[in-house]
């Protein structure tokens, strides 16, 4: 069963909501960060960011001195005190709503429904959160410190599942049949709405529901979020906090149903062709793929299996050409891993025509999250940055289940979120009292009359 819990979250003040609330901590620079700062003093990357108010840290990797965690702490106490944050009411669920422009279709939106709440660390212990991404000991080091200092959440973790059309008729009926609790645009354009489950039967009846017909749910972003509240919580836990109810024993998350998410791929660019000229290189990419005529259109991959190619006509010509790649069906392996599109790329050109085997490392390789576009790879190519642009088709939802519950992980830079969950929409205080079991709550309640 999936465990889940309401939890009473610190909130933005409602008329603060859209100057407090702000990107992911890790989406951005310190130095993005911090300009974006200077201007707004309400801005969350005060606390999420604390390294934006030392300038001998805005460019060293994490973790930091504590003096700069110590920083993010007092700057939550200070929001708090200023009423910028505010501890809700009550123990809720909170259903939560993006909307944001489709990045490349005029007048399309798109749109994602979540469940806030708190899920438990024993599910990401035990493997009933699958995950799908190695993650890097400094990252996580640096949020377990933001954790300890801060005794707090706040990063969400973004959890997805397989739909349920039973939970989903109960999430759009309380959006139907209640006000929102919040309603706002944030500085990057996407539109927030939070309803509060504020209503015991319901409350009970979602925790039912995941309890009796989630069986698992998948961590679509946010892998050294939820990595650093585990260990955070091994480490107290070692020290004797053993209680199973305490706070610090869930994590923040959202859990979204798959049919809402929304994928993008992970591009990838190369600044050489490894002392092929573009005649040669296609001639050798024939010996894997079905190619196009190039075209000046870009090609943009209709189903896996397909990629976009953006190369220059010639050795000596910058301007460049857009070809379609299909990967010969015999290539294709029957591996969740190995039949991805960013692992077909990898072996069958990246490596062997091109000689970048470790792709983390190797610096004539980048990537580019697919929110920038295929104009963005058009320039990189047309400015002679670079000598070779792939647009890849992205990663579906079924294809990172499969990888999950095969028990491997992604390579790297595979998918790419949008939109992505904010910091400082929601906060799980690790200083709040026991968390409750909301089926216990609820039949001691009845049991009163």
């Amino acid at each position: 069963m999936t465990v889940i819990r309401p939890f009473r979250a610190i909130l933005p003040n409602p008329e603060q909501a859209a100057r407090v609330v702000a990107r992911p901590y890790d989406v951005l620079s310190a130095r993005e960060a911090e300009s974006i700062a200077r201007e707004n003093p309400e801005s969350f990357y005060h606390i999420s960011k604390p390294e934006i108010h030392f300038p001998q840290y805005i460019d060293a990797h994490t973790p930091f001195p504590n003096e700069v965690y110590e920083a993010g702490a007092r700057r939550l106490r200070e929001f708090l005190e200023r009423g910028l944050l505010i501890h809700d009411t009550g123990i809720h669920y909170y259903i939560y709503t993006q909307r944001m422009p489709h990045p490349f279709t005029a007048g399309q939106y798109i749109e994602q429904t979540g469940l806030v709440c708190l899920s438990s660390l024993n599910d990401y212990e035990s493997g009933m959160i699958k995950k799908h991404e190695l993650t890097r000991p400094d990252k996580e080091q640096d949020r377990i410190q933001h954790i300890r200092f801060t005794r707090a959440q706040t990063g969400n973790v973004f959890l997805a599942y397989r739909p349920l059309p039973v939970l989903d008729a109960l999430i759009e009926k309380w959006k139907n049949t209640h006000q929102p609790a919040y309603h706002f645009h944030g500085e990057d354009g996407v539109e927030h709405i939070v309803w509060k489950v504020n209503h015991l039967t319901a409350i009970a009846q979602i925790t039912r529901i995941f309890e009796q017909q989630v069986p698992c749910t998948y961590i679509a972003d946010g892998h050294h979020r939820a990595a650093s509240a585990a260990l955070l919580r091994r480490e107290w836990m070692q020290e004797g906090n053993a209680n199973p109810a305490d706070p610090h024993q869930f994590f923040l998350t959202t859990l979204v149903p798959a049919d809402q998410l929304f994928i993008m791929e992970y591009n990838r660019l190369v600044k050489d062709l490894n002392g092929y000229d573009p005649e040669s290189f296609l001639e050798k990419l024939k010996a894997s793929f079905e190619i196009t005529e190039p075209q000046d259109a870009v090609f943009r991959p209709q189903a896996p299996h397909q990629m976009g190619m953006y190369l220059p006509v010639s050795r000596a010509g910058r301007q460049g050409r857009w070809y379609g790649l299909t990967v010969k069906p015999e290539l294709i392996p029957d591996d969740a891993v190995e039949s991805l599109d960013v692992s077909l790329l990898q072996n069958l050109v990246l490596t062997p025509l091109l000689g970048i085997v470790n792709p983390r490392i190797d610096e004539r390789i980048v990537f580019a999250g697919g929110i920038r576009g295929a104009s963005y790879l058009e320039s990189c190519v047309n400015s002679g940055e670079m000598a070779v642009a792939f647009l890849l088709h992205p990663v579906t939802p079924e294809q990172l289940f499969a990888v999950a519950d095969a028990g491997k992980m992604m390579p790297p830079k595979s998918t790419w979120f949008e939109p992505k969950l904010p910091d400082g929409l929601f906060i799980h205080s690790l200083e709040e009292t026991e968390i409750v079991h909301p089926i216990e709550w609820f039949e001691a309640e009845k049991s009163q009359f």
